[in-house]
């Protein structure tokens, strides 16, 4: 499992459309860009890393009301057992006309062995 893969899979109920890095082709009034941030080894024991912390910035962009949307993507992560590290209003766009909103959330995968 990745971060990109779980979140991806989270959001598609959402009906908003997501990519990673860069958002490809006219994009809509609202959409998700997802941007890795880190990945870390954390918890050692003998000496080895026992997990695998994966940091990833997700980034709302919307020419509507982004309050609504920002609420319901963060009760999704939360209900998803993501740690939610910072969120921030970026700003708004004036040249595009999109609210910009970004969540930093981070997930803790076990190494097996």
């Amino acid at each position: 499992m990745s971060i990109l893969s779980d979140l991806n899979a989270l959001f598609e109920t959402t009906n908003i459309p997501v990519e990673t890095g860069v958002f490809s082709g006219v994009p809509p009034d609202e959409y998700l860009v997802l941007t890795p941030l880190s990945d870390t080894f954390a918890v050692f024991g003998d000496n080895k890393p026992l997990a695998d912390i994966n940091e990833v910035r997700i980034t709302l962009f919307s020419k509507n009301n982004y309050l609504q949307r920002k609420n319901q993507l963060v009760r999704m992560l939360l209900q998803a057992d993501f740690v939610i590290a910072d969120r921030r209003y970026v700003g708004h766009e004036d040249d595009t006309g999109y609210h910009h909103y970004a969540i930093d959330v981070a997930k803790y995968y076990e190494l097996e062995e």
